[in-house]
């Protein structure tokens, strides 16, 4: 246990930001199965926004440090693909 008095401010500095991040994390996954669900649906209006809404909230968690830039590119770009191949399978048939 921590004997100091900075040392115990900054574990209840620690406790509150691993929950802060910790729910933000947590939306943005929520997001992202938001997405998903969309889309497996069929429902493209849905499906593209709730990618704008993923793609804000990775943006949001990398400037805060949450998640590294590299994350929130990756999550951004495959499910974008993920889209986009919607519209490829829906296009297909009509040609």
């Amino acid at each position: 246990m921590a004997h100091s008095k900075s040392a115990r401010k900054r574990i209840r500095q620690n406790a509150r930001r691993r929950l802060r991040n910790r729910a933000a994390k947590s939306a943005l996954r929520t997001s992202v199965k938001k997405f998903l669900s969309a889309l497996t649906a069929g429902d493209k209006d849905a499906a593209t926004t709730a990618l704008v809404a993923v793609q804000e909230k990775a943006d949001k968690t990398a400037a805060r440090g949450i998640i590294r830039k590299e994350s929130a590119g990756r999550i951004k770009s495959q499910l974008s693909a993920k889209l986009n191949k919607l519209d490829a399978v829906r296009k297909e048939p009509e040609a």
